[in-house]
């Protein structure tokens, strides 16, 4: 061997030792994997996320850029379920899911995902404990309204949608977030497994709701099927009441029915179908459960003030058992999609 060859193999050698520290290096600071997550839990307030953390062991907090201030995290376990609160309202909601969901660390192509929250409910479909899985979300919100000191005289209400001339007439969707069907596979394979769930009660709820005098408002809770009202305004009373079940059916062409009244899930549908636009979710893998902390009307004899406050002031006794019972309820959901992931992973499986 020449000695120009020999310095030729020594140069070699130095460079490819080189070569292979370079990639070794770009390998240790290459950015991770999306994590993949199997469930993602949708909760509005502390109360509510309460519940699943110790049975799911949800320990591990990643902070997510674009989160509430007081809730900057999601709560995960080694399982790759995750627990978002998203904050009360519209707004807070869809801000908060539309920052998950948009975050590159997160694969969430095959997640499911499960809005778990509390609300109000009719009397009519059920009672303070309820837990009711929807198939339908409508928007309260989107309408025109003339007070009801000055409407016609021959209206029941001050309400009708955008851009139509009075109660009764079905408004375009313009907003295109007006109602939501979920997927009818999902929604039956949750209520199959949870169907016999073991709810949360208490004495204080068995004795509100004995101040009604028909079924099932006056029975113990139970899961159900029926349909949720999204808006931000509190609202109560009988003729509000029956202006929610009306518009329910309005906007669903008689196929949904009323049921519980809460803020924020035709917001929350709305981020997570803008984030499915992008090719970051399957919007067929949400499900949503709500669960009655309270009438959304008065019982015999009472005022809708006076029904609203006890509402307000947890004097309904209705609270504790609506929080547990999301748990109770959505938890048997959460834990089939884990435990028989490989299935659960292509979509819902047969009965």
């Amino acid at each position: 061997m020449t000695p120009s060859l020999m310095k030729t193999l020594r140069a070699c050698a130095i460079l490819a030792g080189l070569a292979a520290s370079c990639v070794g290096a770009w390998a240790q600071g290459a950015t991770p994997a999306p994590r993949a997550l199997k469930v993602l839990i949708i909760t509005m307030f502390e109360p509510e996320a309460a519940p699943w953390i110790e049975p799911l062991h949800l320990t591990d907090k990643v902070p997510v850029p674009g989160l509430l201030p007081d809730s900057p995290a999601l709560r995960c376990n080694a399982d790759d379920v995750c627990l978002l609160t998203a904050g009360m309202g519209h707004a807070n909601v869809a801000a908060s899911t539309l920052a998950v969901t948009l975050d590159p660390r997160f694969d969430l192509t095959h997640t499911w995902f499960l809005i778990a929250g509390i609300a109000g409910i009719d009397p009519a479909q059920g009672t303070i404990g309820s837990a009711a899985w929807a198939r339908y979300l409508v928007d309260f919100g989107i309408a025109h309204e003339i007070d009801a000191r000055e409407m016609p005289k021959s209206w029941k209400t001050g309400y009708f949608g955008i851009m139509t001339k009075q109660p009764g007439e079905k408004p375009k969707f313009d907003y295109h977030t007006e109602a939501f069907q979920l997927d009818e596979a999902l929604l039956q394979k949750a209520l199959a497994l949870s169907r016999n769930a073991t709810l949360e009660d208490n004495d204080k709820a068995r004795a509100y709701r004995a101040r009604y005098k028909s079924a099932p408002a006056n029975q113990p809770p139970a899961v159900i099927q029926c349909d949720t009202l999204g808006g931000d305004t509190w609202w109560h009373g009988h003729r509000l009441g029956a202006h929610a079940r009306e518009w329910t059916r309005l906007l669903t062409d008689g196929k949904g029915r009323y049921c519980t009244t809460q803020q924020e899930d035709n917001a929350t549908y709305n981020a997570l179908m803008r984030a499915a636009a992008a090719g970051r979710v399957d919007i067929k893998r949400l499900a949503v459960l709500r669960t009655g902390s309270n009438f959304d009307r008065p019982a015999p004899g009472q005022s809708a003030h006076a029904s609203l406050i006890a509402s307000t002031t947890g004097a309904s006794g209705g609270f504790m058992p609506a929080t547990h019972n999301l748990y109770k309820v959505g938890g048997p959901l959460v834990e089939d999609i884990v435990r028989h992931w490989d299935q659960w992973r292509e979509g819902v499986p047969p009965p």
